[in-house]
This record gives structure tokens, sequence and C-alpha cells, in this order.
């Protein structure tokens, strides 16, 4: 049976609707993917600077508190600030 016109177009369309779903993909991922390289190369400039300065690492301590999943806060257990001490503390601990 010979395909018709029609029925050629509908296939053509829906291949170019497959590639634009495709390279739509693509772009969200990628989207995705520089998110968490900012974040990652933020975070690890955030923590160097309290490695040094008081005052960044009183910041990170209480980012640190206010995480609301235990399971990050445990990511953070045996970071120290420039005191040495943990910066994690309590998490019910209240905020300076």
């Amino acid at each position: 049976m010979a395909e018709t016109e029609l029925e050629r177009a509908e296939k053509r369309y829906a291949q170019a609707r497959a590639r634009l779903q495709a390279l739509r993909n693509r772009e969200a991922t990628r989207q995705r993917k520089m998110d968490t390289r900012r974040k990652v190369i933020l975070g690890g400039a955030l923590l160097d600077l309290a490695e040094r300065d008081s005052g960044a690492a009183a910041m990170v301590d209480r980012l640190i508190r206010n995480l609301a999943r235990e399971q990050d806060r445990k990511a953070f257990a045996d970071w120290t600030g420039p005191t040495g001490s943990p910066a994690a503390g309590s998490p019910d601990q209240e905020d300076a």
C-alpha cells in the first residue's frame, strides 16, 4: 500500500516534533548541569572563605543549622570553622 502525501507529512511532522523535544531536553539538561556547577563553585568558595573569616564561618554555621533535612546537616558534621569547633552545633540551637 502506497503512503499518501498526508501520511508522509504527518510522519515528518512527528519526527520534527521528536527532534524538537530532544533539543529541549538537551538544553534543560545543560541548564541543570550549569546550575549545579555554579552551586558547587560558590559553595566551595564560601567554605574556603569560612576557613579564614569568622564572619563567613558564622554565616555557614547558621546556614547549616537551618538546613531542613538532618541528612544534609550530617554532611557538615566534620567541617570546622576557623575556631576549630564543629560548624553545625545542635540543630535545635537558637540563631545568634
